[in-house]
């Protein structure tokens, strides 16, 4: 990628200039990504979308590697991303998530009460797979960031806190989720399901990445609950 510091542009509705642009060079010029390029199989706004989340990780990285965690600010990263104060807050609540690289998750509200209430089919392996693909409709950043993410925090204890922080969160908000599609006396342990849910997220991202990122993470689900299926009845 390059350096973040160079990732300058146009801007677009947030704010942010577009992540890969010269604003000197006209449109053909030699080395200078089309739009189709940049796209690929992936949707032009999911593909912006997932660079400027990028680009905000590795600014974060660079600066905090060059200055020390406590001297970087939220707007030192975005001067060197190329982005709003306004955007950063669209991907990371503090600068100690930009490090860690937490992507966020966020379950469709529909999608959410719909699991809630028993659907959308009444299965729930089936319904639960559908959750799943909500969460993965924004793909988290690349193993090489997390791994960078996670070297900086082995340096700072206040990041290893704030990460498994995350992890609870998440995991709590999925098993309240759980608890409420299973009702009282539940069918199965909802820490259980929700842990499932989890590690389905993990292992298609996994999945995605062993495959060059190509397409949809969504794309890949089917295939890894199938996997799963036979290991468990084979």
């Amino acid at each position: 990628m390059q350096d973040v510091e160079t990732v300058r542009g146009t801007t677009d509705a947030d704010g942010a200039r577009a992540v890969g642009t010269d604003p000197d060079a006209p449109p053909d010029a030699p080395g200078v990504p089309t739009v189709a390029e940049l796209v690929g199989t992936l949707g032009l706004r999911e593909r912006k979308k997932r660079a400027r989340r990028d680009a905000l990780i590795d600014a974060t990285h660079r600066l905090v590697d060059r200055d020390g965690l406590d001297a970087v600010t939220v707007e030192a990263i975005c001067e060197a991303a190329g982005v709003s104060v306004r955007t950063f807050f669209n991907y990371f609540e503090t600068k100690d998530d930009a490090v860690l690289g937490h992507a966020t998750y966020p379950i469709d509200p529909l999608v959410e009460e719909e699991f809630a209430a028993g659907g959308p089919t009444g299965d729930l392996v089936a319904d639960l797979e559908h959750l799943v693909a909500s969460l993965l409709e924004a793909a988290p950043p690349a193993r090489a960031r997390l791994a960078k993410g996670l070297e900086i925090a082995s340096r700072e204890p206040r990041l290893l806190a704030r990460h498994l922080a995350w992890l609870d969160k998440h995991k709590g908000n999925l098993q309240d989720l759980v608890a409420r599609r299973l009702g009282e006396p539940p069918a199965h342990p909802p820490e259980t399901v929700a842990s499932l849910a989890l590690f389905l997220t993990h292992a298609t991202f996994v999945r995605w990445e062993s495959r060059g990122g190509e397409g949809e993470v969504r794309d890949h689900l089917h295939d890894v609950l199938g996997e799963l299926r036979v290991l468990l009845t084979g």
